[in-house]
């Protein structure tokens, strides 16, 4: 049997042109030992012992982040790791839609990413069926009760039409919510979708109140995110941040990094909500 690990995490609720960050990485199991090894080592020799996040960003350890995190890129590059980005733009406003899905709405977002941004029944074009799914989530800021039930709902993927046909299952027992202080992994998607949120909604334009000119913490991470930006146009030239990558449907699981603009059905443009 083959076996898939995939690690999310979730940010900015609510930005100022872009909203509801959902972020992925997904390994091989074979794979797992090795990366998590190398990236410790990297981490440790760069004297790098607490946790690594995109907030924690400075001018002091602007070169070291940039060297983790090159080694990060390494594997994506090398398709041992994949990335997946999805996020919303305010200008699509939705309509029509309940008081109960609004107040479910980061459920059935992070519903939709589980069940499309890996393109996880196409993975067994490369993988012998049947395929085990295991899923670490960053700790959930909800109740017990409700990431309970959402745990269920993921495991009912493995009824999907599409995943069962492709042999593709989630494993109810496999499902974890874990300390990103303890998960390497973790830590790296942190990074890249602080990143994404952070040039999206133009922070790297912002400067302190009363000030002429941007803080050293800002510019620090606008040269990390250019960084980050370069290495993912090593693999796709032409990259677009805030645009969804590609359309093909088995590009959704051989693609090794990929941003997906969620617009939900019906949605309205509102051009008040764009960047001017």
């Amino acid at each position: 049997m083959s076996e898939l690990i995939i690690y999310t995490d979730e940010s900015e609720k609510e930005g100022k042109f872009y909203s509801n960050f959902y972020g992925g990485v997904l390994i091989r199991s074979q794979d797992q030992e090795t990366i998590i090894r190398e990236l410790e080592s990297i981490k440790e020799s760069l004297n790098l012992y607490n946790e690594l996040k995109w907030v924690k960003v400075t001018e002091n350890y602007l070169e070291k982040y940039i060297a983790f995190i090159d080694r990060f890129f390494d594997f994506v590059e090398n398709d041992k790791v994949k990335v997946r980005i999805m996020f919303t733009q305010n200008c699509f406003v939705p309509v029509n839609i309940t008081k109960e899905q609004r107040q479910n709405e980061y459920f059935l977002l992070y519903y939709q990413f589980f069940k499309h941004i890996f393109g996880l029944p196409y993975c067994t074009l490369e993988l012998e069926p049947p395929v085990r799914i295991r899923i670490n989530l960053d700790q959930m800021p909800t109740t017990k009760e409700a990431s309970f039930l959402f745990k269920s709902y993921l495991e009912g993927l493995s009824r999907n039409a599409q995943f069962k046909k492709a042999g593709v299952f989630i494993d109810r027992e496999q499902i974890a919510e874990i300390d990103s202080k303890k998960h390497i992994l973790l830590q790296c998607l942190d990074i890249v979708l602080g990143a994404m949120a952070f040039r999206l909604n133009d922070k790297h334009k912002e400067k302190p109140i009363g000030q002429r000119c941007r803080g050293k913490r800002t510019i620090a991470k606008e040269k990390l995110y250019k960084h980050i930006l370069q290495r993912i146009r090593r693999i796709y030239p032409n990259f677009n941040i805030g645009e969804t990558t590609g359309h093909h449907l088995e590009n959704h699981w051989f693609g090794p990094y990929r941003h997906w603009k969620f617009v939900a059905k019906g949605s309205q443009f509102d051009s008040s909500k764009t960047k001017k």
